[in-house]
């Protein structure tokens, strides 16, 4: 697949959102017949999730890793296994309803892209892409063949997520001036890029780990299969991992569409990982639900977040590992990441959640503190939404502007400490230098 197809457009696309206007059953027996490109790790849990559904039946797996595919064969005997998703893709296209991407980030959109050219609904894993025009692409595609699609932000279906939203949406602290989001995870690498080569393990296909990004010497440790977050050529350092969980909900209850400026306090760049600790401060347009602009800071890596006011809980309680805060003309909203309640802070004292202010009371759902059962919610909708009996609420054309946003920040990391102005429309920064990191060219494999 050629990066001229694959990007055939890269003009800004509107911003209205607009979900597809119908979805069908896409397999005659009323059952969803799933490939899975990526099955180790993470991969792993997105097929035991989708398989779980009772109407889903896995007919093609894939992997660069004979060890994990293997392992993955030993649960769904009767799928037919493929190292390379552009074989299993074409062979397979007639057999296959939709396609489910849990492969590290370079790869998202070349595989995303050349199953939708298929007419193939995906759930992607996040962040949707790994670089911005990457983003738009796919949310164009995706609205042009009117697919289903979504991005495998779990936690956007958790209960507590949702009560948050709805509490916002509802005034429960007004309109939020600004939001602070945090996490002391390191997906950063702040040394330098390993000289020399290791053999490559006799169960990696190393050419097909790296598709479509640059040519590089296998160096164990470094890449597969756990530390390619914390490098350029293949994660979102720990801003594309945890930030867009946690930057999630806020973007949601908010209504925010992409920044208007990025400055990202760090170290100086390397040319090979990304650094180990960050503050990205983005200033974003006003919606119904904030100020007249929204100032958004993220902190990540040892220590995150720094100490603010904006921060200080009552009774000098130690904040949440990770989490955000909602800062209004009220009062401030604490959304700890995960699996706990909001928390009303007003005047400096907590204060009982009032949920008869959100007019939909049907929307509220029960709560619920169980990983288990919460877990798959997310993956059993996008089934649903294949089979025509649910929508996704989180599909490509609400997650590209959310990764797209995600990505801005990572690129200010190029730029430290410096603001970079990003123009909507358009798609480019006003500073000519940034604009060559939205994109990337695509080495043949």
């Amino acid at each position: 697949m050629k990066k001229r197809d694959f990007l055939k457009s890269t003009a800004a696309l509107g911003l209205t959102a607009l979900l597809p206007s119908s979805v069908w059953a896409l397999s005659k027996n009323g059952r969803l017949r799933t490939a899975h490109i990526g099955v180790s790790n993470m991969g792993g849990n997105d097929l035991a999730s989708i398989s779980s559904h009772e109407l889903v039946d896995v007919v093609a797996l894939c992997d660069v890793d004979s060890k994990a595919l293997a392992e993955a064969k030993k649960l769904h005997p009767n799928a037919a296994i493929y190292k390379d998703y552009r074989v299993m893709l074409k062979e397979m296209k007639s057999d296959i309803d939709a396609v489910i991407v849990s492969t590290p980030d370079h790869t998202h959109a070349p595989a995303s892209m050349m199953a939708m050219e298929f007419g193939k609904p995906v759930y992607c894993q996040k962040p949707l892409t790994h670089h911005v025009v990457e983003a738009r692409a796919m949310r164009k595609m995706a609205k042009e063949k009117n697919l289903v699609t979504q991005m495998g932000i779990q936690v956007h279906s958790f209960y507590d997520y949702k009560l948050a939203t709805l509490l916002i949406q509802s005034g429960i602290i007004g309109k939020v001036s600004t939001v602070r989001a945090w996490s002391p995870k390191n997906w950063g690498f702040d040394g330098p890029e390993p000289e020399g080569s290791d053999p490559v393990p006799e169960n990696l296909d190393w050419n097909l780990w790296l598709g479509t990004s640059a040519e590089r010497p296998y160096k164990e440790g470094y890449y597969h299969p756990a530390n390619w977050r914390k490098l350029l050529d293949y994660g979102c350092g720990t801003l594309g991992d945890m930030g867009v969980h946690i930057f999630d909900t806020p973007y949601n209850a908010l209504k925010l569409d992409v920044p208007m400026t990025i400055k990202n306090q760090c170290r100086k760049p390397t040319g090979f990982g990304f650094p180990e600790k960050n503050t990205v401060t983005y200033t974003f347009p006003g919606t119904e639900y904030t100020a007249d602009t929204l100032k958004w800071i993220w902190y990540d890596g040892k220590g995150a977040p720094e100490k603010h006011k904006d921060l200080r809980l009552p009774n000098n309680e130690k904040l949440p590992g990770q989490g955000a805060m909602f800062v209004g003309e009220k009062g401030r909203l604490l959304l700890p990441h995960f699996m706990e309640l909001p928390r009303l802070i007003v005047d400096g004292k907590y204060q009982e959640l009032d949920l008869s202010i959100i007019k939909d009371q049907e929307a509220i759902g029960e709560p619920v503190r169980d990983y288990d059962s919460e877990g798959n919610k997310h993956y059993h909708q996008f089934v649903d939404a294949c089979l025509g009996k649910a929508e996704c609420s989180a599909p490509f054309e609400y997650s590209a502007r959310l990764t797209e946003t995600i990505l801005l920040g990572v690129i200010a990391g190029r730029f430290p400490n410096k603001t970079l102005h990003w123009d909507n429309a358009t798609a480019r920064f006003s500073e000519p230098e940034a604009n060559k990191f939205l994109d990337a060219p695509y080495r043949d494999f």
